[in-house]
């Protein structure tokens, strides 16, 4: 080939893992106007080389090239900039994000909208794959499907000269892969290079135009489509002969076992199904026609309503939980999600669902857990060093195996499998084939829910067809084929989805639950509980709305608002800062030696520097230990509580030294009933939340926290965000130091401690989450009011002090169970 036409070349390519050679010595290229599909098994090395030419991971060896430049920097920004954009196989999309402000973190700088226009923008480039999906709403609350859609238009998006689809057709149904299909090839016409991997042979041969194959880290072979047969490219990805890919068909499916009758949900029109005890049942459909709701209905993490009886006796499917306890057992299409615990061993993932056979009392036998860990891992045959080696560092076949092996282990009556060789190799695909067919003639009725048409047409002994969520179908034995299947699947056309779609987001209480599942939700539930508190107030006390008490309130919570502020800023990286307390009164100790009426003005400079000079330190040290040390940001800051504690009291052990009469009365000064730091800390916190969702700081700063090993794939930097937030953090606090200083009037070693807990409880009360990339800070501004309101209630109404931590407590708690039950269900419903 003609490395002058190349866009995409790699030379020399060598990376190694611990323990693992991923890729060895590897030379790849891709012409401009060309497909050049990519294919191997699980484990072979062909994401780890697309995320080495994406900049993603950095090799050990080689030379990389895009559009005829040299990749100098390996870094996703410097791929992206070259030219080059890439759409992941899972996902790497920041899930507390909306869509729309994913797609802006996907493309080059040059091309991002004005977020004014950002919506607009990204519905239009939405269009590419005809799904209709709100780009306004956040992307965990998507499937599986529309969020891989959201990762193509992203990649399409970047307008780029070298584009790589990894596993792109997966969660797809057969409409939504000839939709790709077609904008691949528009691609290839325009003079784009096109690299595709996947594991469907019968897609990689309908469409490329090249094909390498890769196994165990190195090339074995590139050959054009017409020059090989795809046995001949199974054979050479396996390593050996895979002759037999489906089992046979029963010859006796036998009496029923399941009966499903009339399952409704918002979704499904009342679906009514019977499945036979040796019998595998498919699932096709286009995506959004129900066929997903049905089975997950069944499995008990979607709701519905409906009669569902397992040997002729009515079982409850309302959760997961009492599903599997009722015998029917879900195998979830997110397997990272809900299919395992990734960082747990895969001994532990077997043998939790099997603790009845393997326990006496609540006591594990260890001698029978092993034993029956060995068995399902041998049965599985998943390929692992030892049974205690994590989930997470297994190929994808061999985790999928796991996840099946799992849900066996939990003794199913029915095993429902939702896109149960998703993202694995022939091999392994035919090795689960073959388990399912073994279960099923066990006497246990499989349902398998697949977007591969060939693979329910060669599996299962009947397929249903879902459109508009009804049964429009039943095909039988032989006439279950592909062609037949995508027949059935299209009597709903997609201009009456998006009909359905657009009439659900109308439904009655829908604005009302998309706002209450929003990061302003909480907001709701403070103002409400700030009102109930108020009218208690006035009932107890005429005085509780006068100007002295209103002014004696807004000056309390000062510190408390900048302090919140810079809590917030730090946990929406999904860390916390316990010394924000101790520093606030450290700030003050400082200014008590300089800031006083016995020094010149100039010395009271000299104060202001040291306290930025501290205050920066001390978030420049929180932000190292925890991002460079490693040091989970507990321990990091509650080293830093103790060390600015001690200082404080070493240099002050008693209170002393008055601050300067000038600034405690500058700091006091009020507008009306309201003291100017109020306000000022009213608006910045205003600035703040604009600036959190209408810069790109602000989204590489929620990015981060959502999920930083995503953010890093977008080009958000990362480290430098984690340790900048520290920073940022910490002179929030320093401006709260100020109030505090004006109210204390004195340097007060103990001054600050109680704020840390206060802070924390104002954030979480503002529905922050602990695990960051979500928060408000208007929730802040009204947690904080909450909070002086409460303890102001409590001291009128003569409740005892305990009360006024009590009450914040239970309100937290409540608030924090109400948006959670909101949020569990919207996500449910869709």
């Amino acid at each position: 080939m003609d490395e002058s036409s190349a866009r995409l070349v790699m030379r020399g390519v060598t990376k190694r893992f611990p323990g693992v050679l991923a890729l060895d010595g590897v030379d790849f290229e891709a012409q401009a106007g060309e497909i050049h599909a990519l294919v191997g098994g699980n484990g072979a090395g062909k994401s780890t080389l697309m995320a080495v030419a994406s900049g993603a991971v950095k090799p050990d060896s080689g030379h990389i090239a895009i559009a005829g430049r040299p990749l100098a920097e390996i870094s996703p920004v410097a791929a992206r900039e070259h030219g080059l954009a890439i759409a992941f196989q899972h996902p790497t999309l920041l899930p507390d994000l909306t869509v729309t402000e994913n797609l802006m973190l996907s493309v080059p700088a040059a091309k991002r909208p004005r977020f004014g226009e950002a919506t607009r923008w990204a519905t239009e480039k939405l269009r590419a794959m005809g799904m209709p999906i709100d780009a306004t709403v956040p992307v965990r609350a998507l499937t599986l499907a529309e969020k891989q859609a959201v990762e193509i238009c992203g990649a399409l998006a970047c307008d780029p000269s070298v584009v790589i689809f990894d596993e792109p057709t997966e969660p797809f149904m057969s409409a939504e892969t000839e939709r790709l299909f077609e904008r691949i090839r528009e691609l290839a016409d325009r003079g784009v290079a096109v690299v595709y991997i996947s594991h469907r042979l019968p897609d990689v041969f309908a469409l490329a135009d090249r094909i390498t194959v890769l196994r165990d880290g190195q090339i074995r072979g590139t050959f054009n489509r017409a020059e090989v047969s795809e046995q001949e490219v199974i054979t050479r990805v396996a390593g050996r002969e895979v002759t037999s890919l489906f089992p046979d068909r029963a010859a006796d499916p036998g009496e029923p076992v399941l009966q499903v009758r009339d399952l409704t949900s918002d979704r499904l029109g009342g679906v009514s199904v019977a499945l036979a005890r040796r019998e595998i049942l498919g699932l096709a459909g286009v995506e959004g026609n129900g066929q997903r709701e049905f089975i997950r209905a069944l499995g008990g993490a979607a709701p519905s309503r409906g009669r569902v009886l397992i040997e002729g006796r009515p079982v409850d499917v309302s959760s997961p939980r009492r599903a599997r306890e009722s015998g029917v057992v879900l195998m979830p299409q997110e397997r990272h999600v809900e299919g395992v615990a990734t960082i747990h061993s895969v001994r532990e993932n077997l043998a939790v669902a099997a603790t009845d056979r393997t326990s006496r009392a609540g006591i594990i036998a260890v001698q029978r857990e092993d034993q029956l860990v060995a068995r399902e891992v041998a049965d599985l045959g998943v390929k692992l060093a030892s049974p205690d080696v994590a989930v997470g560092t297994l190929s994808g076949g061999n985790q999928q195996k796991v996840v099946l092996g799992r849900s066996l282990l939990s003794d199913p009556k029915v095993l429902l499998c939702d896109e149960p060789t998703q993202g694995i190799d022939v091999g392994v695909r035919s090795d689960i084939y073959h388990r399912l067919r073994d279960t099923a003639d066990s006497g246990v009725p499989v349902v398998v829910l697949s977007s591969d048409n060939v693979e329910l047409a060669g599996l299962c002994d009947r397929v249903l067809v879902f459109s508009k969520g009804r049964v429009v179908a039943e095909l039988v034995g032989d006439a279950i084929t592909d062609n037949a299947i995508t027949e059935a699947a299209l009597t709903g056309s997609p201009a009456e989805q998006e009909e359905r779609v657009a009439s659900r987001e109308k439904a009655p209480g829908r604005r009302w639950r998309k706002l209450l599942s929003s990061e302003q939700g909480p907001s709701t539930f403070l103002i409400a509980a700030i009102i109930a508190l108020t009218i208690v107030g006035t009932t107890q006390n005429d005085r509780f709305l006068s100007s002295f008490n209103i002014a004696s309130m807004l000056e309390l919570l000062g510190p408390l608002l900048f302090l919140s502020a810079g809590q917030l800023i730090v946990m929406l990286t999904g860390g916390i800062d316990l010394s924000v307390g101790p520093l606030s009164g450290a700030l003050v100790v400082v200014a008590s030696f300089y800031v006083s009426d016995d020094y010149a003005m100039g010395w009271w400079v000299v104060g202001f520097v040291m306290m930025v000079l501290v205050a920066g330190g001390i978030g420049l040290v929180n932000g190292t230990l925890v991002k460079f040390a490693r040091v989970t940001p507990v321990v990091a800051t509650l080293v830093t509580y103790m060390a600015l504690q001690g200082f404080s009291l070493f240099m002050r052990d008693v209170p002393g030294g008055l601050i300067a009469e000038p600034v405690t009365s500058l700091l006091k000064v009020k507008i009306g009933p309201v003291p100017w730091p109020v306000i000022a800390g009213a608006v910045i916190l205003v600035v703040l939340e604009l600036a959190s969702r209408r810069t790109m700081a602000g989204l590489c700063l929620r990015g981060t926290g959502s999920a930083d090993q995503a953010a890093y794939k977008r080009g958000i930097p990362v480290t430098r965000v984690y340790v900048l937030a520290y920073v940022a953090g910490s002179m929030c606090t320093l401006s709260g130091a100020f109030l505090l200083a004006a109210q204390t009037g004195i340097g007060d070693p103990t001054a600050g401690i109680s704020y840390t807990l206060a802070s924390i409880t104002a954030v979480v009360l503002g529905g922050a989450s602990i695990f960051g990339g979500r928060g408000s800070f208007i929730g802040v501004l009204f947690g904080v009011l909450l909070l002086q309101v409460t303890q102001n209630t409590a001291s009128f109404a003569g409740l005892s002090q305990a009360w006024q931590y009590w009450l914040p407590g239970l309100m937290a708690l409540v608030a924090t169970g109400l948006f959670a039950q909101v949020q569990h269900r919207t996500k449910r419903v869709r």
